[in-house]
């Protein structure tokens, strides 16, 4: 199946239910620009290293180039998402239970980010996935264990990991540049901390664009009676969809979660800003290569901490960390339900 932006088109408005499934696919990619895509750019816009307009262009930009490289280089995130889950053969029902955690999904980010919290989009999808497959065989044989044990390996790396790159990264940035005068490196790292953001949001896309893509391309292919996405690349238009989605959910709703990631939590300098964003993108591109899904937004703010913990554990405002956190560990089970909740009425109605 050869998936050109012409035939998706022609299939688009043939197929009903592949016009609801990408409509919502594109809705929960939206809410993930304006829920998950302003951590890579929160320490940059805080810092007043850039303003939020063109740290938003450059996010769009290198969120494209994390998601093309990556997905050429090594698409293994994507391809967890593809094994993780079952929907079964029927593949109308798959399509519609599809549909079903995508509407899931919405409503749990949105409801987050009406009250500024960063939760986990990444999570979400797979909460929401599992709970819908879950729903399609009516117990835990639609899920893959030895795909979804990697989740639990990619919340240890984006925890404690996350936290103990922000440290040693600040710290390693504090060693070296003791002697050297603050007025010269404050330029310096204003600068650095521009290209760390970059690096940040391409790995943004590297991982939460491969997840999406993996999902957009899921529902093409069961709205077309295939099961199966195996052996397939992304074409480049998808990718550039995704992209451009991402950025518009950023520059709609991306203050809130660019206010509690990178002013609220910890008050950073420039230097730590700059810290804060090598040590998470180096987590970020560990995982990626290892083709384990971590969410880009407990990396970023682990990060966060662990700089601000390494003068003082009061540095860090710990309120509003426990509601982060209260809304992280909620995530799995209140999103899954949902997504199972939501299959079985979506199953009911248009099945």
């Amino acid at each position: 199946m050869r998936l050109s932006l012409s035939y998706f088109f022609d299939l688009l408005f043939s197929t009903p239910l592949l016009l609801v499934s990408t409509v919502l696919t594109l809705g929960v990619i939206l809410v993930n620009g304006w829920t998950d895509a302003p951590n890579a750019i929160a320490t940059c816009v805080s810092t007043r290293s850039l303003a939020p307009r063109p740290a938003i262009i450059m996010a769009a930009i290198c969120n494209f180039a994390g998601v093309y490289i990556m997905m050429k280089l090594s698409p293994q995130v994507a391809m967890t998402i593809y094994n993780m889950v079952d929907f079964g053969d029927n593949t109308r029902e798959a399509t519609v239970a599809l549909c079903a955690a995508m509407v899931s999904i919405v409503v749990w980010a949105v409801a987050a980010w009406r009250f500024g919290i960063p939760t986990s989009e990444s999570h979400a999808l797979i909460a929401g996935l599992s709970g819908a497959a879950i729903a399609m065989h009516g117990s835990a044989d639609g899920i893959n264990f030895g795909e979804w044990v990697k989740v639990i390996y990619g919340l240890v790396l984006s925890t404690v990991l996350g936290f103990f790159a922000g440290y040693l990264a600040v710290k390693a940035t504090e060693g070296v540049c003791r002697n050297m005068d603050r007025r010269k490196t404050n330029g310096f790292f204003k600068n650095a901390q521009i290209v760390s953001a970059g690096a940040m949001a391409f790995m943004h896309g590297a991982q939460d664009g491969q997840k999406f893509i993996g999902v957009f391309m899921l529902g093409i292919f069961l709205a077309n009676g295939q099961a199966s996405v195996s052996g397939v690349k992304a074409p480049t238009w998808l990718m550039v969809l995704c992209s451009v989605i991402m950025a518009l959910g950023t520059s709609i709703g991306g203050k809130k979660i660019i206010k509690s990631v990178g002013l609220d939590m910890v008050k950073l300098q420039t230097y730590q800003g700059f810290a804060a964003d090598v040590g998470a993108a180096a987590c970020l591109l560990l995982s990626t290569l290892t083709g384990i899904p971590v969410s880009t937004t407990h990396t970023k703010t682990t990060a966060i901490m662990g700089v601000g913990a390494s003068k003082r554990l009061s540095a860090v405002k710990w309120s509003v960390v426990k509601e982060m956190v209260l809304a992280w560990v909620l995530t799995f089970p209140g999103c899954g339900l949902l997504g199972y909740l939501m299959a079985k009425l979506f199953i009911l109605i248009f099945g």
